[in-house]
C-alpha cells in the first residue's frame, strides 16, 4: 500500500505541480486513496526506458498492484484532477500454517 501511495504522490509532484490533497476512504471491502493535484491532464503511461533506471514505471505498478485506479477531473470548480486507486481492505493473508493462533 505504501508503494502505491508513494507512486501517486510522486507523480503529482513530478508531473502536476504537487499534490493538493490526499484523502483515504474505506469500507469493509476496500481502501480508496485519492490524490488531488493542480493539473487537468490525466495520467498517461510512459514507455519505460532501461528497466534498471527510474522513470516510467509508476502506472505499471498501479496497474499490477491496485484492484482498480483512474482519474477524474476536479468537480469543485478548481483546476486539476484526482487520481485514485483502490485495494482490498484486508491485505493478503499469511498461509494458514503461519497465522497466529486464533486468527
Amino acid at each position: 500500500m505504501l508503494l502505491l501511495v508513494s507512486e501517486v504522490v510522486t507523480n503529482a509532484c513530478l508531473h502536476a505541480g504537487g499534490p493538493r490533497e490526499l484523502v483515504l476512504r474505506h469500507t469493509p471491502e476496500r481502501l480508496r486513496v485519492e490524490v488531488s493535484d493542480y493539473s487537468p491532464e490525466p495520467p498517461r503511461r510512459r514507455l519505460p526506458g532501461d528497466r534498471a533506471l527510474p522513470g516510467g514505471h509508476g502506472l505499471i505498478v498501479l496497474e499490477r498492484l491496485a484492484r482498480s485506479w483512474g482519474s477524474t477531473p476536479s468537480g469543485d470548480g478548481r483546476p486539476g484532477k484526482t487520481v485514485w486507486l483502490e485495494v482490498p481492505a484486508r491485505g493478503p493473508q499469511p498461509p494458514a500454517d503461519r497465522r497466529p493462533p486464533g486468527s
